[in-house]
């Protein structure tokens, strides 16, 4: 099976992943809590073991084109992109949460979601995370197929995840357009890998950003409060993935 076939398979099980989370909320909490867990680390274990490691190559790239003028003291780069990245997903989340908070002001409601402009904000930046990781998934340079699958693997886990934390801040609103939205991004960054090369200088900054992305959602969602979290759940994720990572 050729690599264009088997990326654009696990494109399509992206998105019925992105539409079928939903019935995750359906699981009982323990279970969801378990869940979580073992998905944080599976993640985890693909940051440290795969995803940092990937910087360093790109940083080689970034570096030959950023070492004149004020790139010259900037030595680490794509790792200063990478934590911006995380600054500003970081920035989004507190935007949401303060809208969050704006709207149970005015509302006695319990089920408060966030205003319009700031959903289609904080959907803004997710559908371009999603795009990424579908480029990736066909342009990634992976060393075996095996390779593909567990990157297919992690990034299922952690969509799951991060709908999770989406439809819990958005309500009805990520049900109905936010994760349709995320499973288009997903086609659509298939597509443009499948049709052209993005040049390396912005794949490098883009995958920099989304490492950044992935270590906030993994920090903030998918390891869950001290009461709800299970460590053998989040321990049984972490070795079974590093474990599967070091065999390929």
């Amino acid at each position: 099976m050729t690599k264009i076939v088997l990326s654009f398979i696990f494109a399509i099980g992206f998105a019925i992943v992105h539409l079928c989370s939903k019935y995750l909320s359906y699981i009982n909490k323990s279970l969801q809590s378990k869940f979580l867990s073992f998905a944080g680390g599976v993640a985890v274990s693909y940051v440290f073991l795969h995803l940092l490691p990937d910087l360093s190559h790109y940083q080689q790239k970034v570096g030959k084109r950023l070492n004149h003028g004020i790139g010259h003291y900037l030595e680490d780069h794509i790792y200063l992109i990478a934590v911006l990245g995380l600054a500003l997903f970081y920035g989004l989340e507190r935007l949401v949460k303060n809208s969050k908070k704006k709207q149970g002001a005015q509302s006695n409601s319990e089920e408060v979601a966030v205003s319009s402009g700031v959903f289609w904000v904080h959907m803004a930046s997710f559908f371009l995370y999603n795009a990424v990781i579908g480029y990736l998934l066909i342009r990634e340079e992976y060393e075996t197929k095996w390779g593909m699958l567990f990157f297919f693997m992690a990034l299922s886990i952690h969509f799951v995840a991060n709908d999770y934390g989406l439809r819990k801040d958005h309500k009805q609103k990520y049900d109905k357009y936010g994760r349709v939205w995320l499973t288009v991004a997903i086609l659509i960054g298939w597509g443009i890998g499948a049709i052209t090369v993005v040049h390396e200088l912005i794949v490098s900054i883009l995958v920099a950003l989304l490492a950044g992305g992935i270590i906030l959602n993994v920090l903030k969602e998918e390891l869950p409060d001290d009461q709800e979290s299970s460590f053998i759940a989040f321990i049984t994720g972490l070795a079974g993935f590093s474990v599967l990572m070091m065999l390929v």
